[in-house]
């Protein structure tokens, strides 16, 4: 499908992983140039080499930590500048689930706060430089992956900071909107990514099954974590979604 992508450029953040990198991958193959971001320098250059064989297209790694407004600063400023401009910005840097869970009496509080200086601060530092780059070119999307976990009871943590991307979204969505950027939030559920077989793999040992038994009843339709389609859901379909 021609989405009108070609020649534009982005960062993705989590990129060299997961839902991020299955999102860089289908924007190159869009005819996107981009630059992906995460913390390890290893795993990203790897997954940048990776993607550039696949698509053809300019891939830069940039390290960065999210949790810090400088480095988010200099990284924008770096993606822009080596790209010729910036159009679209895609904020998937964190850890599945957060490090805060468990019931209420267990909670540390600096996991907590750690969990949204990361997913919910991260995104905000992210929009925050890379706006003026969008205003520039009259044009900009602006896509925020949250989680499921918004609409569901059950993670403290990841529950709040998913929520808080979604007003986030519609607040950032009203402001920006009449420079002709657009911001739009995905509530991805439990995804299947580079991490799941193995993880598939332990549970099943524990539960004494088979790794497909026990997605087979994750997902059933009756199931605490199942959902309407009855499987689990790749990475490479919310990419789908993010691209369109």
């Amino acid at each position: 499908m021609e989405l009108g992508l070609q020649g534009k450029h982005a960062i993705v953040t989590g990129g060299s992983r997961g839902i991020g990198k299955a999102i860089a991958r289908e924007l190159a193959r869009e005819g996107v140039d981009l630059a992906i971001v995460a913390r390890s320098r290893e795993q990203l250059e790897m997954a940048a080499r990776e993607l550039e064989a696949e698509t053809g297209r300019r891939i830069i790694p940039l390290v960065a930590d999210v949790t810090s407004r400088e480095q988010v600063d200099s990284m924008v400023a770096q993606a822009a500048g080596r790209l010729g401009g910036l159009h679209i910005l895609v904020n998937s840097g964190s850890l599945p689930g957060g490090t805060a869970t468990g019931p209420i009496e267990t909670i540390v509080d600096e996991a907590l706060l750690e969990d949204f200086n990361v997913k919910y601060m991260g995104a905000l530092r992210c929009a925050r430089a890379a706006i003026p780059y969008l205003k520039q070119q009259g044009w900009g999307r602006i896509i925020n992956i949250s989680g499921a976990s918004a609409r569901n009871a059950g993670n403290l943590s990841g529950g709040a900071r998913n929520v808080s991307l979604v007003h986030f979204t519609k607040t950032l969505a009203v402001q920006v909107g009449r420079h002709g950027i657009t911001v739009n939030c995905i509530q991805p559920g439990t995804i299947r990514t580079e991490r799941t077989a193995a993880l598939l793999a332990a549970r099943a040992a524990e539960l004494r099954t088979t790794p497909e038994e026990l997605e087979q009843r994750d997902f059933a339709h009756d199931s605490p974590r199942g959902n309407a389609i009855g499987r689990m859901v790749d990475a490479a379909e919310i990419a789908y979604l993010t691209v369109f």
